[in-house]
């Protein structure tokens, strides 16, 4: 079977992505700091930022393909401590691109829609960047590095992703639903605007990048939408009290990372090759089922 590196499985994105890929591939997953047991998959502690550790993975697996989602994405931490998140989203990643062209073998990274200013909205591939923090300056950085390094590499700009907990990471909507069911307050942006996408979809995305993507695309959701007017959604769909849901604005919430306003990315190239979001609310709703057959 063909073999698949995946950088970050123990991750949100890079956990749903083992589960999604590991139909058709031999998977082997890396994780550093949290370490955890996937059915099915060969896990392997490494520190990406050791290049040594690095190469000997690559020689020890010998891949056929590679799909970089390990990196430190919280924009506060990222603005808090830039060298240790760079180590990681530049170097680390720049490192992947030139190893994976030494092996001829293809190269899909993650980045982000944070890699853009939030004035002119919807966003294109050919668009300007323009990122407004820390952690999107390093993923401008990573993504030049790699395609320098690597002309072929799949780079992947992401939305907002929500999803199932996985055993070692949550995606935002689960505090959301734990306030909300609390009847505690929840504060919520009206200003600030996003494409977003579940987990699943984004593997999906990943995968077709993988098939038939060198260069930059956009997996982003086929719907812009605020925080606020996904939280009305997720009251809806999982039946929540809407007592504690309140809107704000950016400016009320001081943060470490400045925030965009409106990141929303036009993803039409990569629904031409058959991407395929569904809306948020369909999105949500399947995660209600989920949800409540675990239950």
């Amino acid at each position: 079977m063909k073999k698949l590196l995946i950088t970050g499985a123990s991750g949100f994105l890079g956990w749903h992505l083992c589960q999604l890929a590991k139909q058709e591939w031999e998977i082997y997953g890396t994780y550093f700091s949290h370490s955890l047991e996937i059915p099915g998959i060969k896990m392997l502690k490494v520190n990406l930022t050791d290049f040594q550790e690095l190469k000997h993975i690559f020689n020890d697996v010998k891949p056929t393909a590679i799909i970089h989602t390990a990196a430190r994405s919280q924009p506060n931490i990222c603005q808090t401590y830039p060298e240790e998140s760079h180590a990681i989203n530049v170097t680390a990643s720049c490192n992947i691109a030139g190893l994976c062209a030494d092996n001829s073998i293809p190269c899909v990274f993650t980045s982000t829609d944070l890699v853009f200013d939030g004035l002119n909205a919807p966003y294109r591939e050919t668009d300007p960047v323009c990122p407004v923090n820390i952690y999107g300056e390093q993923k401008v950085k990573a993504e030049i590095g790699m395609l320098e390094r690597y002309p072929m590499t799949a780079v992947c700009r992401m939305p907002l992703m929500f999803g199932i907990a996985t055993p070692t990471a949550k995606s935002f909507i689960q505090p959301f639903i734990q306030t909300l069911k609390a009847e505690k307050e929840l504060n919520l942006f009206i200003d600030e605007f996003r494409t977003p996408v579940s987990g699943t979809t984004a593997a999906k995305g990943l995968l077709l990048a993988l098939e038939k993507v060198n260069g930059r695309i956009h997996l982003g959701g086929k719907e812009r939408i605020s925080r606020y007017d996904f939280g009305r959604l997720l009251v809806e769909v999982f039946k929540l009290p809407a007592t504690g849901l309140k809107g704000c604005q950016q400016q009320d919430v001081k943060m470490a990372a400045l925030r965009p306003a409106d990141v929303s990315l036009d993803s039409s190239k990569a629904f031409g090759l058959g991407y395929q979001p569904l809306s948020v609310k369909e999105e949500l709703e399947k995660l209600a089922v989920i949800s409540s057959s675990d239950n």
